[in-house]
């Protein structure tokens, strides 16, 4: 059964003629009468008693609504994707880690917006491994997260890198660590640490190049937000290894200190196989190739490449003049 064969018996029903029915769709009367023909004989009854005017039999009036409704949901159905083609889309959905969340991705949502004042923004604060799932599951059109390969490794996804950032250590402004510019991997594997949640690609990422050291990772707390991490550091002994671009709040607090990790392991007894021991994340921005066809959704993404890195180059530059020894003064 074919759209074109419903057309037609429309047509004919609603105009009560062949021929009539062959001028409103623009056919021949033998086209569209071979078009009736070939419908019933799939359907294996006739739909129409061929008399002077064309008149529909009984099982033709009971195909009559069934046919209506077919036609009609396929108009529906193609002016939707006639509308999302052409960039009336009611809502985009963002998820996005906290820290671009609270420091990136602001002047982006007000541009999109701007730009599309009917499509509704959703945006929401999610660890990279569960944004990653939420995106592939169809439930967000576009994620910002720390990169895992192992989630975006497929040819539907693209990957777009937005910057690489160091992790860098939170700790109370009178830790023990404070001493060292930079912290030899040798001191930091022995304080206990506040880490994220499982499904932060953070944890992840702590846990890997602990399990690399060959030293045990002391996570006794788990947390999800970066005033929680302050809160808890501030108070004594714990730290915390969090990106650069989580730590924007905390280099204006006189109760916290920051510091770099070593590159290098002061001690090979630590990590004797590990030359280099920079730790740093990588952020991107990942959506679907289906998505990317969708103007607002390109425009989105199109507005975060040309931001988001420009943000994150201009923070390096603050964070150089607000120096982990400036910290430490107070």
């Amino acid at each position: 059964m074919r759209l074109e064969q419903l057309q037609a018996f429309l047509a004919v029903a609603q105009t009560g003629s062949f021929q009539q029915a062959a001028r409103k769709c623009g056919f021949t009367q033998s086209t569209i009468s071979r078009q009736i023909q070939s419908l019933e004989s799939e359907l294996g009854v006739p739909l129409f008693h061929r008399t002077a005017q064309a008149k529909l039999t009984l099982g033709g009036e009971r195909f009559l609504p069934r046919a209506g409704k077919i036609c009609q949901e396929w108009q529906q159905a193609t002016q939707e994707l006639a509308d999302l083609l052409a960039g009336k889309q009611p809502e985009l959905c963002v998820a996005a880690i906290h820290s671009v969340c609270a420091h990136y991705l602001p002047p982006v949502l007000q541009q999109f917006c701007r730009n599309y004042p009917d499509v509704q923004l959703r945006v929401t604060s999610l660890g990279s491994d569960r944004a990653l799932k939420v995106l592939r599951d169809g439930l967000v059109d576009v994620a910002i997260v720390m990169n895992n390969r192992f989630l975006t490794a497929s040819p539907d996804m693209v990957v777009d890198i937005l910057y690489n950032e160091p992790i860098e250590i939170l700790m109370a402004a009178n830790h023990p660590l404070t001493k060292y510019e930079q912290v030899p991997w040798s001191e930091l594997v022995k304080y206990p640490q506040v880490v994220f949640k499982d499904g932060y690609g953070m944890q992840r990422l702590v846990q890997e190049r602990f399990l690399r050291l060959g030293a045990n990772l002391q996570a006794v707390m788990e947390l999800n937000t970066l005033d929680a991490f302050r809160g808890v550091v501030r108070q004594g002994e714990l730290i915390a290894l969090l990106p650069q671009s989580a730590l924007v709040d905390a280099r204006h607090d006189s109760t916290l200190a920051i510091r770099t990790i070593e590159s290098t392991p002061a001690s090979h007894s630590v990590a004797d196989s590990l030359t280099e021991m920079g730790l740093s994340r990588q952020v991107v921005m990942v959506t679907t190739r289906d998505r990317l066809l969708i103007p607002p959704i390109q425009r989105f993404c199109q507005l975060v490449r040309e931001s988001i890195p420009l943000q994150f180059k201009q923070a390096i530059s603050n964070a150089v003049i607000c120096s982990p020894a400036s910290v430490i003064s107070h």
